[in-house]
């Protein structure tokens, strides 16, 4: 069975910068699944995969724009520490969960700097203006249930896990 839109997809996967560093890479004894065709993993690894049967193994190259976009100087910010109560220690790399402006959504932010009362942080996703390389093994692929399509994602053995 090809991978098309609407397919339940599971495979092995190891993720690199363009240096070779290991980012992230699936668990070998849990394999990472998705829906095909419902946004669940970035366009440019979804492009790529499209077509592709169980045993298949490809390395796939992915630009910044195909992936999580390109960095974005106006999502950095300085703010008082005042903030963020509750937290007694900001350090560079932490991060925190933060609405957006108008109140819909969230979104990840990751402290840059801290210098005496200003807190800097980027809104930009982490992997924003890199270039990722996949290595990746597709293990199988199967139609998705009819929940799994209205639920817009792949649900674990035994059923809905969320």
């Amino acid at each position: 069975m090809q991978i098309t839109k609407d397919k339940a997809v599971s495979l092995d996967y190891v993720l690199t910068d363009e240096q070779g560093q290991i980012i992230d890479r699936s668990d070998e004894s849990n394999l990472f699944a998705y829906l095909h065709g419902a946004g669940n993993i970035i366009p440019g690894l979804e492009k790529a995969l499209e077509g592709h049967s169980s045993g298949d193994n490809l390395q796939v190259t992915v630009p910044a724009a195909e992936a999580y976009g390109e960095r974005d100087d106006s999502l950095q910010h300085t703010l008082d520490r005042s903030q963020f109560q509750g937290v007694d220690e900001l350090q560079p790399g932490m991060q925190f969960h933060a609405g957006n402006p108008d109140g819909t959504g969230m979104h990840v932010v990751t402290i840059t700097a801290v210098e005496g009362d200003q807190v800097t942080i980027d809104a930009n996703h982490p992997l924003a203006g890199i270039t990722l390389n996949f290595d990746v093994t597709v293990r199988e692929v199967r139609d998705a249930t009819a929940e799994e399509l209205e639920h817009g994602h792949i649900h674990g053995p035994g059923g809905h896990q969320h």
